[in-house]
């Protein structure tokens, strides 16, 4: 995927003047970047970062991965509890500064834990990084401010391949920098986070005017239970939200297990795994870029979110019962058409909140995608484990964890039918950027703007 890509993309997505074109393109480019760079900063630690715990606690590989399992929890924990608190912040005080703010201190933090001489500060280092990335559900809520509704589940399948753009580049320039220097994938990933918080100061404008913030910051609301309120208050959205949930939660049967699984079935060692999550992050970035954007029009947004559902139970259903080579990687396409689902209901979502409350939801979202990476990979990691023991339950099925993955998303495709079937009418037209003036360029004069 090209830098110009995204350009492309956003212009055709903009309703707008043409003297507000180049002013739309720019800012949705650098969101795609953003999420990109942050994917891509995050992945460059991946291969260095238990190296560098086990190098801190003098060498004890298994008190390491004791560590590593500690900080895995701590980051997704910070994402839980801070995404709401900054999808409240942005919507009372405008998404501009709340990326730009996360950007910079992100590549402050990665410096930090570049520095780091002991394992405590290092251990600081990955909670504030966990509370600064949680700015995803702000650039979600940035979409959805400027584009039109009938172009958001394309524009969110947009960052949804910059997401996998990012895991895919991340984890293998970490290793080809780790091999030089343990420490260089953080100063590396410290630059990148830094340089696109400068060009953001520069280039990207705010999406969410005055006249259509929150009148207040609260704090009852900017906490991850209470943003479940916000969704109870809006039943389509609290049934998709549930969707969502258990989409995420099912695909750390993969994160937890991949490796190990493919390994115990099929002998595959690592570069095997490296190859076959690589072909993984190819067919999803194909799939959030362009079959989303094509069929969208064609399918609308109920009937795509069933059709991928559906795809992503018979993917699970084939990982974990496949008996050859062949038919696991046969699995691999129908599983990453399944990313069919996530951007329309993201943005059949947004269809129903009201503008104001974007950032809330963006935040309450993606805390339970965190909620989900608190418990679901012990749990998926548990039940392989189990099931190729002498006490499993059932023999010869140690795919159990992606058939126990199927069953969720068979719940989730039962739920999603049911929220799709009256779909609810949407909230009051809220205006996107074509509708309001679009906002001036911010200079480095212009400091009113990022307080």
């Amino acid at each position: 995927m090209r830098y110009r890509s995204a350009s492309a993309f956003a212009a055709s997505a903009m309703n707008l003047p043409a003297e507000h074109a180049p002013r739309r393109r720019a800012a949705l480019a650098f969101i795609f970047v953003t999420v990109m760079l942050d994917m891509l900063a995050f992945g460059i630690i991946i291969p260095v970062l238990p190296h560098l715990i086990e190098g801190l606690i003098g060498g004890d590989i298994a008190k390491a991965a004791s560590w590593v399992g500690w900080f895995a929890a701590l980051f997704m924990t910070m994402q839980f509890v801070f995404s709401p608190v900054q999808g409240a912040l942005s919507d009372r005080f405008g998404r501009r500064s709340v990326i730009l703010i996360s950007s910079f201190g992100l590549g402050v933090d990665f410096i930090v834990m570049a520095l780091a001489p002991t394992l405590w500060l290092l251990f600081v280092g990955r909670l504030f990084s966990g509370a600064c990335a949680a700015s995803f559900s702000t650039a979600n809520a940035y979409i959805a401010d400027i584009v039109p509704k009938e172009k958001r589940a394309a524009a969110f399948g947009m960052l949804g391949a910059a997401f996998g753009i990012g895991f895919i580049v991340g984890p293998a320039l970490g290793g080809f920098l780790g091999h030089w220097h343990l420490r260089l994938p953080f100063w590396v990933a410290a630059g990148l986070s830094l340089v696109n918080f400068c060009y953001g100061y520069f280039v990207l404008p705010e999406s969410l005017p005055k006249e259509r913030r929150a009148a207040r910051f609260d704090w009852r609301h900017a906490n991850p239970f209470g943003a479940v309120v916000l969704l109870r208050r809006y039943p389509q959205v609290f049934a998709l939200a549930a969707v969502f949930f258990l989409i995420n939660f099912a695909q750390f049967s993969l994160n937890s297990t991949y490796v190990l699984f493919i390994d115990y079935r099929f002998g595959w060692g690592p570069q095997a795994a490296g190859y076959t999550l690589g072909l993984v992050g190819l067919c999803s970035g194909l799939v959030q870029a362009v079959l989303v954007r094509r069929l969208m029009p064609k399918l609308g947004e109920g009937r795509m979110i069933l059709i991928g559902l559906s795809l992503c139970v018979l993917g699970y259903l084939m990982f974990g019962l496949a008996p050859t080579p062949w038919l696991f990687l046969l699995a691999i396409p129908v599983f990453c058409l399944g990313g069919l689902a996530g951007p329309p209901a993201q943005s059949m979502m947004t269809h129903q909140v009201d503008p104001h409350e974007q950032g809330r939801l963006q935040g309450a979202l993606t805390s339970l995608a965190s909620l989900a990476g608190i418990f679901g990979p012990a749990m998926f990691a548990n039940l392989f484990a189990l099931f190729i023991s002498d006490h499993a339950p059932v023999q010869h099925l140690p795919g159990a964890a992606f058939v126990l993955a199927a069953a969720l998303l068979l719940v989730a495709t039962l739920v999603a039918v049911r929220a799709t079937r009256h779909p609810v009418p949407a909230s009051a037209a809220q205006p996107t950027l074509g509708d309001v003036p679009a906002p001036e360029m911010t200079s480095p004069d212009s400091v009113e703007q990022i307080r």
